[in-house]
């Protein structure tokens, strides 16, 4: 193994040290939320928003929500501006302020699909299929995803979401060597117990019931996966994503002020429910 390989793991493993804290007192008191993407970091793309800008405007109505309703909750928030956050800080201000739930916010989407639109003949009088690229505008619903085990099946999503780290100044220097492209890292990331996936995944369960329960959403399920922002953080984590930005409904619903004010409060019942069933003295 790399010597860079090791130095990046080295935090994840004290990180899953910590987890001997639950078996004592557990009490949620920091929440923090993140906007994803940001600056020139757009996220997906539909026809009239961006992801980073949805996803800002649903995080500080969550925030606003717990501030009103939850008093004794202490929320932070990776950014409250259109600007570039680097992943590593993200987990960093969740870890270093001893956070007890880290939610990311996100926005889904479907890339173009390829048609074929006829053939053509070579001099050869080989028979060649002619393609397009068309939008894919039906595919809709809710996924929240925990930190786990990769597998080849949700390799490409992944590599999308990790892929960011590449706009990062110096971002070989701050993720020790981390190649976001390399299939190695998340064989190596698996390797190691996440102590916090049952409550993450329960946490994330609640949230698609209440997507699905409360407004009616295509629940496309809970799932885990090797994403980065996720796999640093020493606490409970999920990653919500709250619609498909590529469905033209979708678009119009996580853009709207009811669509927003029904997604920010399923996630904060969500919570409300996983802290009166974790919650120990």
């Amino acid at each position: 193994m790399r010597l860079k390989r090791k130095l990046f793991l080295i935090p994840i493993f004290l990180i899953a040290c910590s987890g001997t804290l639950f078996s004592q007192t557990y009490r949620v008191k920091t929440i923090v939320i993140d906007a994803g993407h940001g600056g020139n970091k757009p996220g997906a793309k539909g026809s009239t928003s961006l992801e980073k800008n949805v996803a800002l405007a649903v995080a500080l109505k969550l925030g606003k929500k717990f501030e009103q309703e939850m008093p004794g909750i202490k929320v932070l928030y990776t950014r409250k501006t259109d600007v570039d956050v680097d992943f590593y800080k993200r987990a960093a201000l969740a870890n270093d302020n001893n956070a007890d739930i880290f939610i990311s916010i996100h926005c889904n989407s479907m890339p173009d699909k390829r048609v074929i639109t006829g053939y053509t003949k070579t001099k050869s009088g080989r028979r060649v299929a002619k393609y397009a690229y068309a939008k894919n505008r039906t595919t809709r619903g809710t996924e929240t995803f925990v930190a786990g085990s990769h597998r080849l099946n949700e390799q490409d999503a992944a590599i999308r979401e990790n892929e960011d780290i590449k706009l990062e100044k110096n971002y070989k220097q701050n993720y020790n060597g981390y190649d976001p492209n390399d299939p190695e890292t998340f064989i190596i990331l698996s390797l190691f117990k996440n102590v916090f996936r049952d409550k993450s995944l329960k946490l994330a369960t609640l949230i698609q019931d209440n997507f699905t329960m409360n407004d009616n959403r295509v629940n496309r399920g809970v799932k885990e996966q090797g994403l980065l922002i996720l796999q640093r953080c020493g606490m409970p984590a999920v990653l919500t994503e709250i619609g498909f930005i590529s469905s033209p409904d979708e678009e119009e619903y996580i853009n709207s002020e009811n669509g927003q004010a029904e997604i920010v409060n399923s996630i904060f019942k969500a919570v409300k429910t996983y802290r009166q069933e974790t919650e120990t003295n």
